[in-house]
């Protein structure tokens, strides 16, 4: 039966650590969860979720002839609301869209136009503001026109200037505002129309962001397009753990896979022989849909099924909740804590240094509280 306790957001600078090396302990005492708040479901979500009141008012100067309120009726299907979605957006993003033509169109040199904008693609790590970059900080606060995904936190929203545009094109499952395609011709049309673009997303942009398909679109129009890197999920929710990805002696590599599937199915995208390596740790983003299958394949490839493992749910935002266990028993443990979208896997041997994990059956399951 895991156990469960109550877990503060938890600092960088005091997370618990062991004062001397210790043995490593791949037993725990049992399965632990621990969350900071009483449910995942009774918790605000730190995120843009698709049909929050939050992402509509925060995205209010799209909607200036359609306001909404708590009791706003939407269509019940996805594709009808989407479809809604953007039909309500078009006058004033073309509104937008001829307001920065005309004006591209007298700044240039002597009175002509000027060239196209461009764009930044901007890493705003897990969640946690304090983990954002310090030229991802200026950038966001100097920007007029932000295109933003569901993992850039409430958090690092706040930090936009009051007059900037925001427009939410995030996917979740099940509904995506806006295809990746249509991002793409956004981005596009912005830029050509001499803005400089803004695009934010969770974590860092060329790590499972799709980041690098937007700017190999984007340089191949004649845009140029700067990285700002981020830190991934995998970096900064192991260092909220105090899981260290390779450690000499434990683990001599790290793998980062994804856990999306083709076309929606239960089977994991990528799960190959090699990856079922013990002296190796595993960090799984997006992996919740296909966990039960994921782990059965690396147990049939080889890695042993007392593997500690951990999934940690919204890292580092103070909506964490995190449950340990052994690889055999993680799907159980995941589906007890009822873990929600975003959470991330890590899986390997490093995960027993962790200060989470229970270290003998006398000691008491770790409870931390911060000022």
């Amino acid at each position: 039966m895991a156990l469960v306790k109550r877990l503060p957001h938890l600092s960088p600078f005091c997370s618990p650590r062991p004062s001397k090396p210790r043995p490593l302990n791949l037993h725990p005492f049992s399965s632990l969860s621990y969350s900071p708040s009483s449910s995942s479901s009774s918790s605000s979500s730190p995120f843009t979720e698709k049909h929050s009141l939050e992402r509509y008012q925060r995205d209010g100067w799209l909607y200036k002839d359609a306001p909404f309120h708590d009791s706003c009726s939407l269509p019940t299907d996805s594709s009808s609301i989407r479809e809604n979605d953007i039909a309500l957006q078009l006058p004033e993003l073309k509104k937008l869209l001829q307001v920065l033509r005309e004006k591209r169109g007298t700044e240039g040199p002597n009175g002509g136009n000027r060239g196209p904008g461009n764009v930044f693609l901007v890493g705003t790590g897990p969640g946690d503001p304090e983990l954002l970059t310090l030229k991802a900080l200026r950038v966001i606060e100097s920007a007029d026109l932000l295109l933003y995904d569901r993992l850039v936190s409430n958090d690092v929203l706040n930090l936009v200037k009051p007059d900037a545009r925001l427009l939410y094109v995030g996917k979740t499952a099940g509904y995506h505002s806006r295809t990746q395609m249509e991002i793409h011709e956004l981005l596009l049309s912005f830029a050509e129309s001499g803005a400089t673009v803004v695009r934010l997303k969770g974590g860092d942009p060329l790590v499972f962001g799709r980041g690098g398909e937007e700017m190999d679109f984007l340089q191949q129009q004649g845009i140029q397009v700067s990285v700002v890197p981020g830190i991934t999920a995998a970096s900064g929710i192991a260092a909220e753990l105090g899981i260290p990805l390779t450690h000499r002696g434990v683990a001599n590599s790290v793998r980062f896979l994804t856990g999306h599937s083709r076309k929606g199915g239960t089977d994991p995208l990528f799960v190959a022989e090699h990856a079922a390596d013990p002296d190796s740790t595993l960090v799984v983003y997006m992996g919740l849909a296909t966990l039960p299958s994921l782990t059965q394949k690396l147990m049939h490839h080889g890695l042993p099924h007392n593997t500690p493992a951990a999934a940690v749910e919204r890292g580092t935002t103070p909506q964490q909740r995190m449950v340990f266990s052994e690889l055999n028993n993680l799907v159980d443990e995941v589906t007890k804590a009822e873990l929600v979208s975003p959470t991330l896997i890590i899986i390997g041997k490093v995960v027993a240094l962790s200060p989470f994990w229970s270290s003998s059956s006398e000691e008491a399951p770790l409870m931390v509280e911060t000022s």
